[in-house]
């Protein structure tokens, strides 16, 4: 299998890490269709509410087609297409690019790292404020490993300042889910969580992705030199 071909796989297994389909590979919502774009081909999925003659039309529409953009970044043709079947100009399109995570990663940046598989850096994390940004009770699922783990945070000056998460997690793969103190960015903190992150997780598919204007994220993603895999196009009435 060429790495072209590979890609539109992986990009399949993320759709699947990110967005939970149903037994029948349908989205739960709110987007009604999501397209993923690699280099070598797409793959898609729909939302469970579309009907199913609708919904094996949008399929096949993006099955018989191929990427012919400049870049990943531009819209394909058929998304034109799968928007007017689906409500034409009050469906909004919104999109991002998509990273593979291959450990070891490299932050270039010497800082401490609290993990969540050191007891003594949970017991420590337990005792520091929730950041602002964070309810409270997802907050307490992250902290108790009920939801989020596993994670690394930075903390400065008895605050905890950078974070990166399983965001979604399955047998498959994980999707990190990264936040920053907006007074401690471009420090490289989100770059050393992201590494530490992955590093908890062999075995399995890691990603990383960004919404087209998180040009921090982005930046994240080049200094960790993740590799690009393609770019996920959402469809949403």
């Amino acid at each position: 299998m060429t790495d072209e071909a590979r890609d539109v796989d992986l990009l399949q297994i993320e759709l699947g890490v990110i967005w939970r389909l149903d037994e029948r590979g349908r989205l739960p919502g709110p987007e009604d269709m999501v397209i993923g774009v690699a280099a070598g081909g797409m793959t898609a999925a729909v939302a469970s509410g579309v009907p199913d003659e609708l919904a094996e039309r949008l399929l096949s529409l993006v099955t018989a087609s191929t990427p012919t953009p400049p870049n990943l970044g531009t819209p394909p043709d058929v998304l034109a297409a799968c928007r007017a079947l689906l409500g034409g100009e009050k469906v909004k399109v919104s999109g991002g690019p998509s990273y593979l995570v291959t450990p070891p990663l490299r932050a270039g940046l010497a800082v401490e790292v609290l993990r969540s598989d050191s007891a003594e850096h949970l017991h420590l994390v337990r005792s520091l404020p929730r950041p602002g940004s964070w309810e409270p009770d997802e907050w307490a699922e992250l902290t108790s490993g009920r939801a989020g783990a596993p994670w690394a945070m930075v903390a400065e000056d008895g605050q905890v300042v950078s974070i990166c998460h399983s965001a979604r997690l399955t047998r498959l793969g994980a999707e990190a889910g990264t936040w920053t103190s907006p007074a401690c960015r471009g420090r490289g903190y989100a770059a050393a969580t992201t590494s530490a992150w992955a590093d908890q997780l062999p075995g399995i598919h890691l990603f990383y992705s960004a919404s087209a204007d998180n040009h921090s994220s982005q930046r994240v993603a080049q200094r960790l030199r993740l590799r690009p895999l393609g770019w996920f196009w959402h469809l949403t009435t």
